[in-house]
């Protein structure tokens, strides 16, 4: 089993900036990144494919969001900007093994991860 360790969350005002960061323990494939907020769904963030090459963001966070992978060190980055109220959350971090193939429709689910992080959490406000 992957274990993945979140960091990097905290509390930002409105159109700052924050970078989070989650290492895994071993070999991954797909890595994504979710967030919850109390009494909701978890919500897809964005993904990228096991070399960092491919990726996806959810329409909320596109050009806001940016994920990034960091093959040397089984790794992967959120950097985020422009933050907004909404985007208070509890995220997470998950990775699938490479038995599946990088596509935008099976990252987007939460029952295609074998491995889930902790979480950080992330607070928006003035």
């Amino acid at each position: 089993q992957v274990l993945l360790v979140e960091s990097g969350g905290g509390l930002v005002q409105p159109g700052g900036s924050l970078r989070l960061s989650c290492v895994a323990s071993g070999r991954t494939g797909t890595m994504a990144w979710f967030r919850q907020t109390s009494g909701k769904e978890r919500e897809f963030v964005a993904a990228t494919s096991f070399n960092g090459r491919a990726t996806t963001h959810a329409d909320s966070v596109r050009g806001r969001f940016t994920i990034v992978r960091d093959n040397n060190k089984n790794t992967v980055h959120l950097s985020m900007k422009n933050l907004k109220p909404g985007d208070t959350a509890v995220y997470f971090c998950a990775q699938r093994d490479r038995s599946m193939d990088f596509d935008s429709e099976r990252a987007e689910s939460p029952a295609n991860y074998d491995s889930w992080g902790q979480g950080t959490q992330v607070t928006v406000s003035s």
